[in-house]
């Protein structure tokens, strides 16, 4: 691997890692605060929303700047959400503004891979980059779930900046202040980034339009785009294989932790653990993937999809902590393993067929769309009076239905088009072998 890609690790850990400690102290805020459960819920959704909101011009702008500096703009936003969280802006709407940093972040992050490294790399970088996106997660909620805890905060409270007023008095106020920290350390090892030498595409500029005009303009080449992921018979099912990973995944970090005070009567600390066991089991799938799967043979892991959502269903019938958690290492492995090779095709059709920035740009619309729809859902039922039990059933049958449903369609696709589906293979192997 190159030099670069191992600072684009750093980077990508430390944010990451402040991103999933945020979530937890969120979550405790609004505990504290006495919000309703349905906002807490509603969390997810909002982290989601400016991915969905801004796809159509978050892969353009990755594509006509230095990746560097995005991910180093990106992190100052995540910064300027944390202060506003502090100074008594809403959580939700605090919380939100650190997807738009997140949803700036990502096409960055995942694009420069594909011009950073040749494409025999990508399901070996993807592994790498996944697995440590997962030990973030890990170490994230971790963090998150011991700096709201009583021993932490009580050292925290008790620091004291000589002739300076923070204003910050809770438990929860003080994680935050922490955590714009590790976004200031992300943000400096953006800057080591190096430049790729790719040639940059620029936004539109018309001098005849306005601003907004200029950037409207940008969506009708986007919806394109997205057209030409799901047109493609390799890009429509590794996209849709990785819009339904992600979209219950990422709801189901908070399910979990409203599953671990019902079935184990967790606080937001101890059950903060439980969400990081997932992601221990997730990051061992991503590594052996990225060292057993070859990007030719990503479609043979959908039935994993099919078991995995089986398995969230037997989350209803466990009630010790010893049972569950080798059982959600299993159910996390399963997904690491899964969506590892599945992103590394999704990213190699889409650097062909329109550029990587604006490929991941489509991958997050979709991806975030599935998590706004299926966690504004959950929140909509949860203030209707569902439950944890019930959610998981929900997801369990949702993901093991469409995981078969995606399973047919490339089937029907390797029958009903078997000169085009070669051909795409064909061009896989090439690429792997040229790089």
């Amino acid at each position: 691997m190159k030099q670069g890609f191992y600072t684009i690790m750093v980077a990508q850990f430390f944010s990451s890692l402040a991103d999933n400690a945020l979530f937890v102290c969120a979550v405790e805020l609004l505990i504290t605060q006495g919000y309703p459960e349905w906002e807490r819920a509603a969390l997810v959704p909002m982290f989601a929303f400016f991915y969905v909101v801004l796809a159509p011009f978050v892969g353009a702008y990755a594509d006509a700047k230095p990746k560097g500096e995005v991910m180093f703009n990106s992190n100052a936003i995540k910064v300027l959400g944390c202060l506003l969280m502090l100074v008594g802006l809403h959580p939700l709407v605090a919380y939100a503004l650190v997807g738009l940093g997140a949803a700036a972040y990502s096409p960055a992050k995942y694009g420069i891979l594909t011009e950073l490294l040749p494409a025999s790399q990508l399901v070996k970088a993807n592994g790498w980059i996944e697995g440590l996106t997962i030990a973030s997660i890990i170490l994230g909620v971790l963090l998150g779930g011991q700096l709201v805890g009583n021993s932490f905060s009580q050292w925290l409270l008790a620091f004291d900046v000589p002739l300076i007023e923070t204003g910050i008095d809770t438990r929860e106020e003080a994680a935050i202040a922490i955590l714009i920290l590790f976004y200031a350390m992300a943000a400096w090892f953006n800057t080591r980034i190096p430049v790729t030498g790719v040639q940059l595409r620029p936004l539109p500029r018309d001098p005849e339009r306005s601003v907004v005009g200029n950037l409207w303009s940008l969506a009708p080449d986007f919806w394109s785009c997205n057209q030409k992921l799901w047109v493609d018979k390799l890009g429509q099912i590794s996209l849709s294989t990785t819009t339904l990973f992600w979209g219950v995944s990422g709801n189901l970090r908070y399910i979990v932790l409203a599953w671990s005070a019902a079935a184990l009567h967790y606080s937001t600390t101890q059950a903060s653990s439980l969400v990081g066991v997932v992601a221990i089991g997730t990051a061992v799938g991503a590594v052996l993937a990225s060292v057993k799967m070859r990007l030719e043979q990503a479609t043979n892991v959908i039935p994993l999809g099919i078991a995995m959502g089986m398995m969230v269903l037997g989350m209803n019938f466990i009630r010790d902590a010893w049972v569950a958690a080798p059982f959600l290492v299993l159910l996390g492995g399963l997904g690491g393993f899964l969506v590892v090779p599945m992103n590394a095709l999704l990213q190699h059709r889409g650097h062909i067929l329109m550029g990587a920035g604006r490929s991941i740009a489509v991958q997050n619309f979709n991806e975030q769309a599935c998590i706004l729809v299926l966690g504004g859902g959950y929140a909509l039922l949860t203030g209707l009076g569902l439950n944890a039990y019930e959610a998981l059933t929900g997801f369990s049958i949702l993901v093991a239905s469409v995981m078969w449903m995606i399973k047919k369609w490339h089937e029907s696709n390797l029958l009903k088009h078997p000169s085009e589906m070669k051909r795409l293979l064909d061009e896989v192997k090439q690429a792997e072998m040229k790089s």
